[in-house]
């Protein structure tokens, strides 16, 4: 049975997560990071069914985060290799690690550190302004319309009210139904 598709929502996450919604596409993303690029040894390091790394991996390359080169003529056998959509998701990766060694590590520490290697210093993520380079976080961030999101959405009332929108004088304002 098909899900949902997110893939048409005015929203970036929504989007994002129609691509990358099952456990198994960051996972896949994260060993590639780290430097895998044989079907073979993704299989072996992620302990996942052949058919369903197959049907990330073409996913993934479908959709521009990996591009295959063939290593091998006879049979054919292919690299999967990150391009520049793909190495751009990882701050995605660094940010879910990092909530994740606030939230869920044990005692002992995070599993994994991440190791700057312009400065020489062991780091965390932080999410920081384009503009200042200030660190940005949920109590000083807030969210506005885009230029992409659709103007007949903008006058659903849930949305207006979402992003604190006043009704224009005379303008009908429908319900989210």
């Amino acid at each position: 049975m098909r899900r949902t598709s997110f893939a048409n929502w005015p929203c970036s996450i929504a989007r994002a997560m129609d691509l990358l919604g099952d456990w198994w596409t960051p996972l896949v993303l994260r060993e590639a990071f780290y430097g895998i690029t044989r079907f073979d040894d993704f299989h072996a390091g992620l302990n996942i069914a052949r058919n369903t790394l197959a049907d990330r991996l073409k996913t993934l390359v479908a959709e521009g985060l990996m591009e295959k080169r063939p290593y091998q003529t006879e049979p054919v056998r292919y690299d999967y290799v990150l391009t520049r959509k793909g190495r751009e998701f990882f701050p995605v990766l660094v940010a879910l690690q990092q909530w994740g060694d606030h939230w869920l590590a044990d005692e002992a520490g995070p599993p994994i550190v991440l190791h700057h290697e312009r400065c020489g210093h062991d780091a965390e993520a932080t999410v920081v302004c384009s503009h200042c380079n200030e660190p940005m976080t949920s109590a000083d961030t807030t969210l506005h319309l885009g230029p992409g999101y659709p103007e007949r959405l903008t006058r659903r009332e849930d949305v207006r009210r979402r992003f604190g929108l006043d009704p224009s004088p005379g303008a009908p304002v429908e319900n989210a139904g």
